[in-house]
């Protein structure tokens, strides 16, 4: 594959001059692939599967955080980092 393609489809972000919406990077697909493997596997499986999502998730919302391109990805990154919290501990059940 041409790598002028696959470096313009990574840096895609739309609208370009204030981006809102990107291509997914490697932490936000094993989120999106853990929580799917996770819906589809019971038992331990589907306990590994759950913490792969959220870890990387949350690695994901660290990075916008940090690194966003803009003020509303620090947002977003903020808000996905107090909303994955939540979830691990309505999962660990306080």
């Amino acid at each position: 594959m041409d790598r002028r393609l696959i470096r313009r489809v990574r840096e895609f972000g739309w609208p370009h001059d204030f981006p809102l919406v990107q291509f997914p990077n490697v932490p936000l697909l094993t989120a999106f692939a853990g929580g799917q493997a996770a819906a589809v596997i019971h038992g331990a499986g589907h306990a590994a599967a759950a913490a792969v999502s959220y870890a990387a998730m949350t690695i994901w919302a660290y990075e916008e955080l940090v690194d966003g391109v803009n003020w509303f990805r620090h947002l977003l990154g903020l808000v996905y980092i107090i909303s994955t919290v939540a979830h691990i501990a309505l999962a660990l059940g306080h």
